[in-house]
């Protein structure tokens, strides 16, 4: 028992510090559902073009999932958390001369410069919380995570309404200039504090020895690619970033398609749905219900929440996405530790593909965003569907696939 309050004692620093950074991270990408509607109206552009600031942000997992895991191996996760955040601020530096152009390209370079940040962000602080500690309760440790991470997608929208004090309709481009300004100096003030901060380096078992000791199953390997749970996961959770990002990033524009009163308020509706979630992983993963379990039965909510968005009137349909968030919630949370488990020496080789399979975000929410042009925001929601059910059958048997 004095051990076990040890060891929580011991975590609650780090876990306090990098809950800070999964929140900033919630509000970096939380933007983008204030702006997609925003450059809708003032550039006069396609849902589909609109939608390219997501895949953009996201796009720079792709190039950059590999090279973050070579900049952690060479200076560490803390140092490499402390250079993300002055990425993030010199990607949210150039918005501003974005607007005053009203430049799509423009936007589009700086939200691929902010993503920069957020893939080795992500790079750091997904692999470093689903280490520390013993990995049957990553999925708790990484619920809590989410529950930061979450609640910060809708307060970034509602920041900049809030510090611009306009309606959506109502807004200039240059309007972003004072908010984008307070949010580059939070971000470089989280960067030294990332720099400073007593966050002790950790390793997976048989990361550095790849002795049979530590770690049999992944001693007699000689490629990441002999890891087939590795790359199904890697897959399922390509397929859940883009969903869950058309879950949380759409919900402003959905409404402002419906017409309804304050679009901006409805970004609450799922951050709301996927707490929930990530209470209910806090609570029971994993002394009640294992990782995998909790993996089946939230897929399955999605793929019952996505029919629900598709098949009830529009109006009542929205409030359905957040049956959608509610089954995404788990998802990383326990896809994360279901791919990692048992990859020894490949540990950070395995999170950089990881890494990379964040660019879903950039894929799926594109596919929906033309999807929106030729049939209608609700029925662009039928891309959710296959996604989801690829995950239930990672849930349910793809995890389990050793060579």
């Amino acid at each position: 028992m004095e051990m076990a309050q040890a060891e929580k004692k011991r975590f609650f620093i780090p876990l306090l510090i990098v809950g800070t950074m999964f929140f900033a991270i919630g509000f970096a990408l939380g933007i983008n559902s204030y702006l997609i509607p925003l450059l809708n109206q003032s550039l006069q552009i396609s849902s589909g073009q609109s939608y390219l600031v997501i895949a953009a942000t996201f796009s720079a997992f792709l190039i950059f999932g590999y090279p973050a895991s070579l900049v952690i191996g060479k200076i560490g996760y803390k140092k490499t958390m402390a250079l993300s955040f002055l990425m993030f601020a010199l990607g949210f530096y150039l918005f501003i001369p974005s607007a005053k152009m009203g430049s799509l390209p423009l936007f589009l370079l700086a939200s691929f410069i902010s993503g920069m940040g957020n893939a080795f962000l992500q790079a750091s602080v997904n692999p470093y919380i689903t280490i520390l500690g013993p990995i049957e309760s990553a999925a708790k440790r990484m619920s809590i995570m989410g529950i930061c991470n979450k609640l910060a997608w809708p307060i970034s929208p509602l920041f900049l309404s809030l510090v611009i004090s306009k309606s959506v309709k109502d807004v200039q481009l240059t309007d972003i200039n004072l908010p984008f300004s307070i949010i580059i100096a939070v971000f470089l003030l989280l960067g030294v504090l990332a720099f400073y901060a007593p966050l002790p380096e950790v390793k997976a078992a048989g990361e550095d020895s790849g002795s049979s000791e530590d770690c049999p199953y992944a001693a007699g390997k000689t490629s990441i690619l002999q890891f087939p749970h590795l790359l199904l996961g890697v897959l399922s959770l390509f397929l859940y970033v883009g969903v869950e990002t058309i879950s949380l990033g759409t919900l402003v524009d959905y409404a402002t398609s419906l017409k309804l009163p304050n679009p901006d308020l409805y970004a609450w509706i799922a951050p709301v749905g996927m707490v929930v979630g990530y209470i209910f992983g806090v609570t029971l993963i994993p002394k009640y219900i294992s990782q995998s379990k909790a993996l089946i039965i939230f897929s399955s909510i999605a793929i019952i929440g996505s029919l629900m968005v598709v098949f009830t009137p529009p109006m009542i349909s929205i409030y359905f996405v957040s049956l959608m968030a509610l089954g995404c919630s788990l998802m990383w949370p326990s896809l994360w530790p279901l791919a990692m488990a048992d990859l020894g020496k490949f540990t950070k080789a395995g999170s950089s593909l990881m890494v990379i399979a964040i660019v879903g975000g950039a894929v799926i929410p594109t596919i929906y965003g033309f999807m929106k042009d030729a049939f209608g925001g609700q029925n662009a929601y039928w891309v959710a569907i296959p996604c989801f059910l690829f995950i239930f059958y990672y849930a349910l048997s793809g995890h389990k696939i050793r060579n």
